[in-house]
């Protein structure tokens, strides 16, 4: 996927305003599909985002993420009351939530440091097609600028090879204190 930031563009101070979606960029996926990369959702992306979490037949979503508690149940007000910021790739022709990744601050337990989580996933209908990649990377640059001198964690099933697997190419290691057995690990870049 090719990803191009908006010329003339001054990034808002992070986070935004709730429901606040700002266009920052488009892309192209390998497929020649086309998406735009938004900071922050609106009101329809956070609806589409409670309906994703909540699908039972996403068992990927289901098995490897909170979000069916955390967007689907809870309020995403109380969710955003945290610091977050997410970043959103839509498909620009059917106007459909691609992946999220989102970013707070959130300490890591006995380690020091400016510390944030950050999180990511890929929706049904794009997964496998090579999104995934880049459109973190760019996130993590564009957060990185915008809030400088942090370190970032991230915590990811084992058994979710592609996370994993993303995770690595970011640069991610694996924090083997901090991590849960054969089940979970800590990762952190």
């Amino acid at each position: 996927m090719k990803i191009n930031l908006k010329s003339n563009l001054k990034l808002p101070s992070f986070p935004l305003s709730i429901y606040n979606a700002i266009n920052i960029a488009d892309a192209i996926g390998n497929d020649g599909d086309h998406f735009s990369v938004f900071i922050g959702l609106d009101k329809k992306m956070v609806a589409q985002l409670k309906v994703l979490s909540l699908d039972q037949n996403d068992t990927e979503i289901q098995k490897n993420t909170s979000d069916k508690k955390r967007f689907g149940e809870q309020f995403y007000e109380d969710w955003y009351k945290k610091e977050r910021t997410p970043f959103a790739l839509v498909h620009t022709n059917t106007n459909t939530l691609a992946a999220l990744i989102w970013f707070g601050p959130e300490p890591l337990v006995g380690e020091i440091g400016n510390w944030y989580t950050v999180a990511w996933r890929s929706y049904p209908s794009f997964r496998g097609k090579g999104l995934m990649k880049e459109f973190t990377k760019f996130a993590i640059n564009v957060y990185s600028k915008n809030i400088p001198n942090i370190k970032f964690w991230i915590i990811v099933k084992k058994e979710n090879a592609g996370s994993v697997g993303l995770a690595k190419f970011l640069g991610f290691q694996e924090l083997e204190k901090l991590s849960f057995g054969n089940i979970s690990s800590i990762m952190i870049k």
